[in-house]
């Protein structure tokens, strides 16, 4: 009889014990539904002062908000294209005009929505007496690379004022330095001029007290057109959709803060580490961007420049600029084309 009871006993324990573990197996399990609810999102980050927005949408919630778990990948802006053809990153923030040639090459990304205008400055020393888009002619521009955005922000500047570019007849030449000795070449005249964007171009001129001859948040010809989008892959948009919705509408969000809060913006991203420098002059530089996120205002910035582009030689002369920018973007029916301040406000409150 004792026997049998203690076999009970046992039988007993070991079944509250199975009990217990199958209770800790689904609650796990759960759990990890709960946390997979949000989805998991590879940002390609850049330290790019201009790009605060897509910074401080990670650190102050708003992505958390729309239900998205970002990872931050940091990613050489001269090799954005590289990491998105590699699949090693979803979703990003840059500059339009390096990314047009690659996405008529098949760059499998799509625009949602122009963030800022101007980050772009042409400058050349006092002593040179450079002071005009017209005064290049026959000299020689600094440039980070060919095929970056300075580069063909500056021969836009040049095709609108009747300077040739065509490389078999040009009346400019372009050279290739690296970001840090573009300053050196400029002092020691091997440049006459450089396009650069900030903050270095900004410290640049501040530097040198350079004469600015293009800055793209200022010069009529540039100053009302997006300069910088948010994107998203194309796998992204084809399989997730809504999440690619999602992350525009924190990009937007995040970007209106931004604009009513440069200081702090400026402070975030130095605290963070997203960038380095003085966060006063920063601040002063964020102020210049025009931060008033468009929907609407990227796409029109992709028909505008595609189509100056296009004539310059730099994009096939056969595109239809509207049609470019139709198969290059992405509107959704739950994203506004902006916010306004009420809407914006960061669900992490800056420490």
């Amino acid at each position: 009889m004792k026997k049998i009871e203690s076999f009970c006993l046992i039988y007993r324990k070991l079944f509250i014990c199975l009990a217990m573990l199958v209770s800790l197996i689904l609650a796990t399990a759960c759990g990890k539904d709960a946390v997979d609810e949000r989805f998991h999102l590879r940002i390609a980050y850049s330290p790019s002062l201009c790009q605060a927005p897509l910074h401080l949408a990670l650190e102050l919630g708003f992505l958390e908000e729309e239900g998205i778990i970002g990872e931050n990948i940091q990613v050489d802006a001269a090799h954005v294209q590289e990491a998105i053809g590699a699949n090693q990153v979803d979703v990003g923030f840059g500059l339009i005009g390096k990314f047009l040639q690659p996405v008529e090459n098949g760059l499998p990304i799509k625009f949602t929505a122009g963030i800022h205008t101007g980050c772009i400055k042409i400058f050349a020393l006092p002593k040179s007496g450079i002071t005009s888009i017209a005064d290049l002619k026959g000299k020689k521009i600094g440039v980070p690379g060919l095929a970056g955005a300075e580069a063909l922000v500056a021969k836009r500047a040049l095709f609108m004022n009747n300077i040739k570019i065509d490389p078999r007849d040009a009346e400019v030449e372009f050279v290739v330095f690296s970001r840090n000795e573009l300053g050196q070449a400029l002092e020691n005249g091997v440049v006459d001029a450089v396009s650069l964007g900030d903050p270095v171009a900004a410290q640049m001129v501040d530097s040198y007290n350079a004469n600015v001859i293009v800055d793209t948040a200022k010069t009529p010809e540039f100053a009302l057109e997006y300069c910088c989008a948010s994107f998203i892959s194309e796998a992204l948009a084809k399989e997730h959709p809504e999440i690619a919705a999602a992350f525009t509408r924190a990009i937007l969000k995040a970007s209106v803060w931004v604009a009513e809060h440069p200081e702090e913006a400026a402070k975030l991203q130095i605290k963070y580490k997203y960038v380095a420098g003085n966060p006063d002059f920063n601040a002063e530089i964020l102020k210049s961007y025009n931060y008033k996120p468009s929907v609407k205002g990227g796409y029109d910035a992709i028909v505008i420049s595609s189509g100056q582009l296009a004539k310059i030689g730099v994009l096939s002369n056969s595109i239809n600029p509207e049609e470019f920018a139709k198969n290059s973007y992405v509107f959704f029916d739950d994203v506004k084309d902006t916010y306004t301040i009420e809407e914006s406000q960061p669900p992490k409150k800056p420490e």
